[in-house]
């Protein structure tokens, strides 16, 4: 079983917290917002995956492939002991073993052993795969269990838009009521053990409630609608999804659940922004032995777009792209954006930002790394009909030192803006953590940047410099903006709440 635990061990490397959760299908499944499972490991049993991605899933049945090629095979790694080769994931047959009432007593010998096999009672094996996780990391593990209602009658969660299991409504019940039997007497058997397993509902043994959930993994003030800053955060995906919808889906939820209130891309047309050379070049990627297999790869189609475009409604986050070429540009039109980005290493292509000025009357971000005021100046004078000019401060080394993040730019952008209400400044970051991005915020930027990245690779581009969202540290880039925000205010002098004079002026 090497390759098990190899493969398990990979998958929960991914994620920086102790937390796993195993998705089940009921109704409860509902209210709690499918972003909090974007950063830990999620175990989902049967086609759970049809509620929200997951990395691992359990199933034995037949009839649930149906479910998950329904969903569009949405999981990591699927164990199961039938036949079963769903197309871009990976598969591990294991053992099942039938619940009959001469067996019965097994399952718990079973469940205490270090044996992996697919029970009838779905969630013993999910709990057994999290034991493995713990005693991987070497630490104590928090396990949520969403969905498991124990309620047949309630039916399933609202995602669950058909049913492909065959079972009869009486078997269905008796099979649910004995998962209660067999999860209450589980927790017993956990009891001083590397897991903490917490039910999520409204039953009389749940420690929290999905809305508590929510919050508690959200913040305090997650609820249906994100809340408005005047900071906007973006996280700058660049092209480290490597054309992967997997890695972008949990890249777009990873940076939603930070608090990032849009995410970008990246569209380019490679066989026109790169010269025949360029792409014929060596390059050492997955994706073919030359720099045009490794470019090729990386662009999103009008599907991808589509798929991202949903999403982020779901999740109630923005989108838009850093567009690097005239087809690019047009293409993008389709999807009617309200922004776009023109990135620096453009700056010197003002054939294509001609044409992008006298055609979009939208929000425009453009980064400013490689230039000077000259180019401020064009810039100026060139892009007079959008609504909304961005003006980025950025410098183009990646990381940026200190010494050259020239945040006082920014307090220039801003006095811009004065006089010319369209301006709003900006700074994009490629020096490490938040602490420039948070003078920029001192300094009057509307809008910071930070490349993020998902994991780590050796040929990912900007991958030295990009915040890895499978640990903490996108989260307290964003965290540290809030703060940052609320602590500069407003401009205007004005008497708060807080203050009292401590001498009061005496009659005369």
């Amino acid at each position: 079983m090497d390759s098990f635990s190899s493969l398990i061990a990979d998958i929960a490397s991914t994620y920086s917290t102790d937390t796993i959760f195993i998705l089940g299908k009921g109704p409860s499944a509902d209210l709690v917002r499918p972003e909090v499972f974007a950063s830990s490991l999620t175990i989902g049993l049967n086609d759970a995956e049809r509620i929200a991605p997951v990395d691992i899933s359990i199933f034995h049945a037949d009839w649930v492939k149906q479910g998950i090629a329904a969903a569009g095979y949405r999981s990591r790694l699927y164990l199961t002991s039938t036949e079963f080769d769903p197309p871009g994931r990976k598969t591990l047959r294991v053992p099942h073993y039938r619940l009959t009432q001469e067996s019965s007593d097994l399952v718990m010998q079973r469940f205490m052993s270090d044996e992996f096999a697919v029970e009838d009672i779905l969630f013993l094996s999910a709990l057994k795969l999290a034991r493995s996780v713990a005693r991987q990391r070497g630490r104590p593990q928090t396990v949520y269990m969403v969905g498991f209602d124990f309620a047949p009658a309630e039916g399933y969660s609202s995602r669950i838009d058909r049913d492909f299991a065959p079972h009869a409504t009486d078997e269905r019940e008796a099979r649910i009521s004995l998962q209660e039997f067999y999860f209450l007497n589980t927790l017993y058997f956990l009891q001083n053990s590397e897991l903490t397993v917490k039910h999520v509902g409204n039953r009389a043994f749940s420690v929290l409630s999905p809305e508590e959930l929510t919050r508690a993994v959200l913040g305090a003030g997650a609820g249906p609608e994100r809340p408005h800053h005047r900071v906007s955060v973006i996280a700058e995906l660049t092209t480290n999804h490597f054309g992967d919808r997997r890695r972008l889906e949990r890249m777009i939820r990873s940076s939603a659940a930070a608090g990032a209130d849009f995410v970008k891309l990246q569209k380019r047309d490679v066989e026109s922004f790169y010269s025949a050379e360029q792409l014929a070049s060596p390059y050492r990627s997955p994706f073919g032995p030359t720099f045009g297999d490794y470019r090729r790869a990386l662009e999103l189609s009008r599907d991808d777009f589509g798929f991202v475009d949903g999403l982020c409604k779901e999740l109630g986050i923005g989108w838009f792209t850093s567009i690097l070429d005239q087809p690019s540009f047009e293409f993008m039109l389709q999807f009617s954006p309200t922004v776009v980005k023109l990135p620096s290493t453009i700056s010197e292509h003002t054939d294509y930002l001609d044409y992008v000025a006298a055609n979009y009357r939208h929000g425009v971000v453009l980064s400013t790394g490689m230039t000077d005021q000259a180019y401020e100046r064009w810039v100026l004078d060139t892009f007079t009909q959008c609504d909304r000019l961005y003006l980025m401060q950025a410098n183009s080394a990646y990381p940026t030192p200190l010494s050259d993040c020239n945040v006082g730019v920014v307090r220039h952008y801003h006095r811009l803006s004065h006089s010319d209400s369209r301006i709003v400044p900006a700074y994009s970051s490629h020096d490490f953590g938040w602490k420039a991005s948070v003078m920029a915020v001192a300094a009057g930027a509307r809008m910071v940047e930070k490349h993020v990245k998902f994991g780590n690779t050796e040929w990912a581009h900007f991958d030295a410099v990009a915040v890895d969202l499978t640990t903490p540290k996108f989260k307290e880039y964003v965290d540290a903006i809030r703060e940052a925000e609320l602590i500069v205010g407003r401009e205007e002098k004005q008497v708060n709440a807080s203050e009292h004079h401590k001498y009061f002026r005496k009659a005369s």
